[in-house]
């Protein structure tokens, strides 16, 4: 099993409860399980001008899957908690990405 830090953010709607969801939906998903999570930290935006802050963490997770298979889990993960794909860089309510993997 496979040892991977995943990043978490949102900077739209209720921050706290889409990092929260996305951490129950990565458990749930069967595929990994979250062993730890850190503390939820409010950070300002990169990019476009006019976006909220965000609210990120960062989770440990165990998987057996595959380097390249997991992004593409996370990604189905953001889709079902209802991220929709605007403008790069732009805003979002969640945003779910490998940070190391191994």
């Amino acid at each position: 099993m496979a040892v991977a830090f995943v990043g978490l953010g949102s900077n739209l709607g209720d921050r706290a409860a889409a990092l929260t969801q996305a951490l129950g939906a990565m458990d749930a998903e069967g595929l990994m399980r979250v062993v730890r999570c850190s503390r939820f930290i409010e950070t300002d935006p990169l990019g476009p001008a006019g976006q909220g802050k965000y609210l990120n963490a960062v989770a440990q997770i165990q998987t057996d899957l595959p380097v390249r298979r997991l992004p593409v889990v996370l990604r189905s993960i953001e889709d079902r908690l209802g991220r929709v794909r605007g403008e790069k860089w732009g805003p979002r309510t969640i945003d779910l990405d490998v940070i190391l993997y191994g």
